[in-house]
């Protein structure tokens, strides 16, 4: 007779979701408060459960098997779903709690944090956490359940197998971002609208080609018949923003981003025109799980007029006068 370890299913699922999100054995275990060897053991009893290999044996952590992104996948939904019976058994006075993990990519993150923000202050039993990350990593964490909901590029949607809801909650306007020789007096100027054409012909420190904000400004350069050379890329808005600072290259960025900075008085921004372009940016939901009390708190503020109007004054062409404040 061959001996197997007793399985305690739902807490093995949890380290085996732990290690997706954090992929490292060390860190994983850490997160769920307990030893390396537990968490290892417990995920040989889940193997030996399913009779299939989960995690690829290496002496670092590579990833899942097949067979174990499968055993994952279902994880997920089991814990979502645990989750949501524990709510619906503590009654309807039970008020939002809990961790609710927003994902955002890089050039929504001003808004997004505005968002979590507001969320937190309404809900106090929230506590967000916002990550900032691609829109494939958006689409994938909204697919697997390791995020809650994702604010990103809409249009993306209909790529993906898996079926998300959005909700709009802004236009992306595009600016040329660079460092004036005389700061102004009180904030960044906002300046007079310049050629994507004209734009292509400064030093230009752009995202990298992986992130889906460059594919939308290669697309607006080539429309206005300039092919650019970088002078400098980077995954980093924080890298970019600086380097602009630094004032020898120039940077283009959205709205939000430029709102971001609107307190530097030695930065311009001048509006990109020829070709117009408009990107809508909203939440993503997926639409196949139903949501815990906490997504239906975060989806019933992005639906609110009063963080509509919030979210459009930090972004868009910045036109409000009161863009800049908190």
């Amino acid at each position: 007779m061959v001996w197997r370890p007793a399985l305690n299913l739902l807490p093995s699922l949890r380290y085996l979701v732990a290690l997706n999100e954090h992929r490292h054995f060390g860190r994983a275990a850490q997160a769920c408060h307990i030893t390396q060897p537990a968490l290892s053991n417990a995920l040989r009893a889940l193997e030996q459960e399913f009779e299939a290999v989960i995690v690829k044996r290496e002496r670092n952590y590579v990833g899942f098997t097949p067979e174990g992104e499968i055993i994952l996948a279902s994880a997920q939904r089991m814990l979502h779903e645990h989750a949501l019976l524990r709510e619906s058994l503590k009654g309807d006075a039970l008020a939002p709690h809990g961790p609710l993990r927003i994902g955002a990519v890089p050039t929504a993150m001003p808004v997004a944090a505005r968002f979590a923000a507001m969320l937190q202050a309404r809900q106090s039993g929230i506590r967000p956490i916002v990550l900032s990350l691609s829109s494939a990593e958006l689409e994938k964490g909204l697919e697997n359940l390791s995020l809650d909901l994702a604010m990103g590029y809409i249009g993306r949607m209909d790529a993906r197998s898996v079926r998300l809801t959005s909700l709009e909650q802004y236009t992306e306007h595009y600016f040329l971002l660079r460092r004036v020789d005389h700061p102004q007096t009180d904030s960044l100027r906002i300046g007079q609208p310049l050629t994507w054409r004209e734009a292509g012909q400064f030093p230009l420190c752009l995202l990298t080609p992986e992130m889906h904000n460059r594919t939308i400004v290669d697309a607006a350069l080539r429309q206005a018949g300039v092919q650019v050379v970088p002078a400098m890329e980077t995954n980093s808005i924080l890298a970019m923003a600086l380097c602009v600072v630094q004032g020898q290259m120039c940077g283009i960025l959205p709205g939000a981003l430029v709102g971001a900075v609107r307190s530097d008085r030695q930065l311009e921004a001048l509006p990109l025109v020829e070709p117009e372009v408009r990107t809508p940016i909203g939440f993503m939901f997926n639409a196949q799980m139903r949501p815990s009390r906490s997504q239906q708190a975060a989806m019933e503020l992005a639906r609110d007029v009063q963080w509509l109007q919030h979210a459009a004054m930090h972004s868009g062409m910045l036109t409000s006068p009161v863009a800049g404040s908190a």
